[in-house]
């Protein structure tokens, strides 16, 4: 059974739509077709990619309850540090997030030319944004 790809990853969220917007807004990230699950929430696409889920934390944790998994209780960091996209237009995502006021922090890959920008969403998940040097523009 050999993986193939990152499938998607799960946000919890005390604020779907907040979580909604700020992936859409700050990251791009488009709302899209989501089967009728018993929790509220939304799928997030890159192109045709459905790669953010975000959750109502609540709900999520009754539904999750009865197929015997645990749902972990808070918000912010835990165990894994960070998802990472790849992106183009560095410019304009700088332009982008400054004018929402989102707290970046910017790094380049010394050797590599990776520009680099971490942000935090509204549920205090880290973003990494690179950006590779032949579409720093």
């Amino acid at each position: 059974m050999p993986l193939h790809a990152l499938e998607h990853l799960l946000v919890l969220t005390d604020d779907p739509d907040g979580s909604r917007d700020f992936y859409r807004d700050a990251l791009g990230l488009q709302p899209g077709a989501r089967p009728a699950l018993p929790f509220p929430g939304h799928w997030m696409y890159a192109d045709d990619t459905p790669c953010v889920h975000l959750a109502d934390r609540g709900a999520y944790a009754k539904h999750a309850q009865t197929l015997g998994l645990l749902v972990p209780a808070a918000s912010g960091p835990g165990a894994i540090d960070h998802i990472a996209f790849r992106a183009t237009g560095y410019v304009a995502i700088v332009a982008r997030l400054e004018r929402l006021g989102v707290p970046t922090v910017r790094n380049t890959v010394e050797g590599a030319g990776i520009r680099q920008l971490f942000i935090n969403d509204p549920n205090g998940v880290r973003i990494e944004v690179n950006v590779l040097p032949d579409h720093a523009s």
